[in-house]
């Protein structure tokens, strides 16, 4: 624990040491701010010289570095605190830090060249601190599109030390001579067919396939269906439903030789790109054959700028509300929402998603319309966002930035699944403080200076909970 605390100290040095190298500015933004749409529940701060109001802790301080570049400071960069009321799990934390940079007159291309450097010489520099000597991927790193992503790795976060990629065998199963009825009703429904080639896994006993069909069932599939590649024929529980011609079709779209198998997930596009993304890493797993002893960088470019709440119909921002979509004004104004591609970006290494970022809307009139798109009047969008709307009529700079997660860069350099134990001080998974009793309850002199009381929820007896 006292090596890796030390170790979380030298990555923030290095990385300031980086920055500072390439001429950005550290500037501090306000810990006290006002609450705003980005995704997750803010942490609220009442005030007592403005009773019923509250201060939110940020979440990302967005705005303040556009500000910055509004103001005329082109290369702006903090280790900033963040804050979000989220549900606990090993690689997330309520209140966590981020390399926040912004800067002035770039494009994806120059925050990329930018940052590839700082944190890919910051790899390489801790690349033994576990006695083991890693590659880190050079620059320039890949880019994979979101959609590519989603179809070839089920996941917009690809752990590219895992050589299986997922395929779309759709084609195949909607011919009329495949009689397979259970995915071919799916289809029928707008379904879709993805599958994952695992190349000779022929000698394996019969368990192998029948603990992946175990698994599966267990994430509440109804199974992993399989076939196996023999002298150019297909055997397997499905092979029957499949005959010689579309087995050839198969054979041919999927790159299968003999001695591989090819597993199948049939789902609407969405569900069926999630597990098989899951089964991709559970089959990789199972193989044995995820590579060990690097870093493997990529980014995920042309997120979709919008989505559709499958349980409402709405639709909402998928990612960053304050991203430029790439056709401009036009996009929004004549595209299908679910259609409209963003200039937006993550950094992804050994499948962890490192960074986000974006080039920003900097143009005012762009994000009204963008803003309405997802439901928000104008009047919501100038309470909300006024000041840096109002900055933004003056004329603002096209800009563009992202944040890279300093935790998470630790946990993985010291090769370790729980952000908990790279911490010198920090709150279990209830997000509570044992040792300084947090969160604790407020004296009644607290509340009554911040003209506040707690209502509790209601406790529900054993009876009711019978009867109900």
């Amino acid at each position: 624990m006292h090596r890796r605390i030390r170790l979380r100290n030298n990555v923030i040095a290095g990385l300031r040491r980086r920055m500072w190298d390439q001429g950005f500015q550290e500037f501090n933004t306000p810990i006290m701010t006002a609450s705003s749409p980005e995704g997750a529940r803010d942490y609220l701060v009442p005030s007592r010289l403005h009773p019923g109001k509250f201060y939110a802790l940020p979440q990302a301080p967005q705005q303040f570095k556009q500000l910055l570049m509004v103001s005329g400071f082109d290369k702006y960069f903090q280790i900033a605190p963040c804050f979000r009321d989220e549900d606990g799990r090993a690689d997330r934390l309520a209140e966590f830090y981020q390399l926040d940079i912004e800067m002035s007159f770039v494009t994806q291309e120059n925050v990329f060249a930018t940052m590839e450097p700082v944190i890919g010489s910051l790899f390489e520099e801790f690349s033994d601190w576990t006695g083991v000597e890693h590659s880190v991927t050079p620059a320039p790193w890949p880019h994979i599109s979101w959609n590519e992503a989603m179809l070839k790795y089920g996941s917009d976060k690809p752990d590219l030390r895992n050589p299986l990629e997922i395929v779309d065998v759709t084609s195949i199963f909607a011919r009329e001579d495949v009689s397979f009825n259970a995915f071919k009703s799916i289809i029928a429904k707008d379904g879709v067919v993805r599958a994952i080639r695992a190349p000779g896994v022929g000698d394996k006993p019969r368990s192998f396939f029948d603990k992946l069909n175990d698994w599966a069932r267990g994430e509440g599939a109804p199974g992993l269906g399989y076939i196996l590649i023999e002298n150019g024929q297909g055997k397997g529980p499905i092979a029957k439903f499949i005959p010689p011609e579309a087995t050839n079709e198969l054979i041919e779209l999927a790159g299968l030789e003999n001695g591989d198998a090819i597993f199948f997930v049939c789902d609407k596009a969405h569900s069926a790109a999630r597990f098989a993304g899951k089964a991709r890493d559970k089959i990789c797993d199972d193989m044995g054959i995820r590579e060990t002893g690097t870093y493997k960088f990529c980014w995920i470019v042309d997120f979709p700028m919008y989505e559709r709440d499958e349980q409402t119909g709405k639709v909402d921002f998928s990612h960053n509300p304050f991203s430029m979509p790439q056709g401009g004004m036009d996009d929004l104004l004549h595209k299908n929402p679910e259609t409209i591609m963003a200039f937006q970006y993550d950094a992804v290494c050994n499948g962890h998603e490192l960074c986000s970022g974006a080039i920003r809307n900097h143009r005012a009139d762009i994000m009204e319309k963008a803003f309405a798109i997802a439901g928000y009047d104008k009047a919501v969008l100038e309470k909300k966002f006024g000041g840096m709307l109002n900055a933004f009529r003056y004329g603002a700079p096209p800009h563009g930035g992202c944040a890279f997660g300093i935790d998470r860069i630790v946990m993985i350099l010291a090769n370790e699944p729980n952000l908990r134990e790279i911490y010198a001080f920090v709150m279990n998974g209830a997000y509570e403080d044992p040792m300084m009793g947090s969160p604790s309850e407020a004296s009644p002199e607290q509340l009554k200076d911040l003209h506040l009381k707690t209502v509790m929820p209601m406790k529900v007896s054993e009876d009711t909970k019978k009867r109900a």
